[in-house]
């Protein structure tokens, strides 16, 4: 095992150290839930309720214009911009990850009107081939086929028929990480369109989304971006086809003059036109207070120290956890910030842990995800959080627990 003594050496030599400082982190806790729930902004309380107290409070109405809050959707995807390489006016923020998968891919089939197969990962998070199931209901003639990761079989099953790609760009269970360049170049090369899903990659690893020529993507903002539970998605769509996008949802807030109210939907110019309902102002408050944080580091350091916390988490699991499976990729190029340990008593070990103040989660069916947020998490902590594995595994105490009694959330 490393000594702690290392570990607090490393910290000590942190570029990041300092960030830590801005987040609520409770006393004897281990954080590695930042991959499903990042944790609380220490500003964030104070700026919503200001949002609450002046700007709704006091401003009432008036504050849509004063307090800027109808160019919040377009003003917060540009912040998120710098982080996913993006250049201004080709993010929004508003909805949730699936509406917002529901939207790109009905656009993106709109675009290549002439093709009827979308492809998309059969291991992807769910929730992308559910919002594909809601779109075949509402237009029969697609095809959607699923691929598995391996890069050569995604390659084989690109042709003149494939209207759109969508794929992940960091697993949300192995953390296996896709070269999306790659992808996207595959599917230009074929006529079709590449959509990315960054759930589990922004705010966690390096993403370059105008350089790799991607046409449409979607992330959520409430896990390494810390915009708080529930916060609203973001999406993005490429310069390139933002004047001939269309997208299903026409509510007024997308369309081109909202406050004439016409009877006829008309689609605002630019990325607005993703657009649907009024957006909720709390919770952007909550975002941009976090986004905020964002911007005093950086980028470049921490993903690389994301890449170390994940190198000494899985050296040490080797070293002294050889029972556990490490099911995540061993080279830092091909994982994301999250590390997936496979045991047939997962959940229990979940449960340990928590108990011992280490807070992970457990993924079907033998999966602990034990995610490495590196804005707020320190090299000792990893070393505890391994410490506190090797005394569940002694102690095996899901055999005096019902593993069967569990929660929704797991």
């Amino acid at each position: 095992m490393t000594a702690r003594s290392d570990a607090e050496a490393l910290d000590a030599r942190d570029p990041l150290l300092g960030a830590r400082d801005r987040f609520v982190l409770p006393d004897g806790v281990v954080y590695l839930g930042g991959n499903s729930l990042g944790a609380l902004g220490a500003a964030t309380a104070t700026r919503v309720a200001a949002t609450i107290e002046r700007e709704w409070g006091d401003g009432l109405v008036a504050s849509w214009n004063g307090a800027g809050w109808w160019e919040k959707p377009v003003a917060l995807g540009d912040m998120i911009g710098r982080l996913v390489g993006a250049a201004p006016g080709q993010i929004v923020v508003g909805d949730s990850t699936s509406v917002n998968i529901y939207k790109v891919m009905h656009a993106a089939l709109d675009l290549r009107g002439d093709r009827r197969v979308v492809l998309a990962e059969r291991e992807c998070f769910p929730t992308d081939l559910y919002m594909l199931e809601g779109i075949r209901r509402t237009r029969p003639a697609i095809d959607v086929r699923l691929v598995g990761p391996d890069p050569d079989e995604l390659a084989g099953a690109v042709d003149a028929s494939v209207a759109a790609v969508l794929v992940n760009h960091v697993d949300y269970r192995s953390s296996r990480r896709r070269d999306i360049r790659a992808v996207a170049d595959l599917a230009h090369a074929h006529g079709a369109l590449a959509v990315c899903d960054l759930a589990h990659s922004a705010g966690a690893v390096e993403v370059a989304l105008d350089e790799w020529s991607v046409d449409f993507a979607v992330g959520c903002t409430y896990k390494y971006l810390n915009g708080g539970p529930g916060s609203p998605a973001f999406l993005y769509g490429a310069t390139r086809h933002l004047r001939d996008a269309a997208q299903p949802l026409s509510g007024w807030h997308g369309h081109a003059r909202p406050f004439e109210l016409t009877g006829e939907y008309e689609p605002a110019p630019g990325i607005r036109r993703f657009l649907c309902g009024s957006p909720p102002l709390v919770a952007f408050a909550a975002l941009e207070s976090a986004l905020e944080t964002w911007e005093t580091v950086d980028l470049a350091a921490v993903f690389a120290k994301g890449q170390a916390l994940v190198d000494l988490l899985v050296t040490l699991v080797d070293e002294c956890c050889p029972e556990v499976e490490v099911a995540s990729p061993r080279e830092a190029a091909d994982r994301g910030s999250h590390v997936a340990l496979r045991h047939r008593h997962a959940y229990g070990i979940v449960r340990a842990l928590a108990a011992r103040g280490v807070v992970g989660d457990f993924r079907e069916p033998d999966v602990v995800r034990l995610g490495l947020a590196p804005l707020y998490l320190r090299y000792v902590d990893v070393v505890d959080a391994v410490e506190a594995l090797r005394e569940v595994l002694d102690e095996e105490p899901w055999r005096r627990t019902d593993e069967g009694a569990r929660p929704t959330v797991t």
